[in-house]
């Protein structure tokens, strides 16, 4: 079992990790979350998405601190700090792309969701100016829908040097600052609130985990995670749908029997 004593922060992604499969959060995990508070842990959510849509989840688990986007955005109590895309690449992006036909692109700006065509299950905004939207609003986030390898390949040539990419759900491909990662704004955090990553347990289940299971003082995947996060973290709890993170908090943290 862990000592409890050396850890001090409990960072938790969202999709299919923290929250079940419809998105929920079972009253289990909420109750067990804020008891951390009762022991002086703090509890951190980072996620890909947008603060808009976590912002439901903040008003269930008193979260210390709020790392969205992908690291492209941090929130700590009145402070908000962006990592956005530079407007001069993605100018040069989004006039690039929007040459392929019926490539499905999102411009994230943090507050709103713009697509050029409609996306099933993603509420977006749909406009044929993605670029003046980027010179209004600015850019977190480009998303482009891959449907094979060929197309896959095609974006990556676009991309210019200051920005990359990961692959989320196997097929969402998520353009950002080269700064902007999950581990990078998960260090930013800890810095603000002055907590070390040696005592700090970090829970995934997808690509963008890997780097925080690996930097973390101990890693948690879910065991629906995929399997290169299982393969690096320190310890396996179970699915999300049978509330895993909370059950590891409660029984392994909270060292409750």
């Amino acid at each position: 079992m862990l000592k409890t004593e050396n850890i001090k922060t409990i960072i938790v992604d969202l999709d299919r990790t923290l929250l079940h499969t419809d998105k929920t959060l079972s009253a289990y995990t909420i109750k067990v979350l804020n008891e951390c508070k009762k022991y002086g842990i703090k509890i951190v959510v980072a996620t890909a998405r947008p603060f808009r849509t976590t912002k439901q989840y903040c008003d269930l688990i008193d979260f210390d601190a709020i790392v969205v986007s992908n690291g492209a955005r941090i929130i700590y109590r009145n402070q908000r700090t962006d990592y956005g895309i530079c407007l001069r690449s993605a100018e040069y992006l989004l006039n690039k792309l929007k040459h392929y036909p019926n490539l499905r692109i999102t411009l994230e700006t943090g507050d709103c969701a713009y697509s050029n065509l409609p996306i099933e299950d993603y509420e977006t905004i749909l406009s044929d100016d993605l670029v003046g939207i980027a010179n209004d609003e600015g850019v977190l986030k480009i998303l482009v829908h891959i449907d094979n390898e060929e197309t896959l390949s095609l974006v990556k040539n676009e991309l210019t040097d200051d920005l990359y990419y990961t692959i989320a759900h196997g097929y969402l491909m998520q353009i950002m600052n080269i700064s902007a990662t999950k581990w990078n704004g998960i260090k930013a955090m800890l810095d603000i609130c002055n907590c070390s990553p040696n005592e700090t347990v970090y829970f995934g289940d997808d690509q963008d985990d890997i780097e925080p299971i690996k930097m973390c003082g101990v890693g948690v995947a879910v065991t629906n995670g995929i399997d290169d996060v299982r393969n690096v973290a320190d310890y396996i709890t179970e699915a999300n749908d049978a509330d895993g993170v909370a059950k590891f908090i409660e029984y392994q943290i909270l060292k409750k029997s």
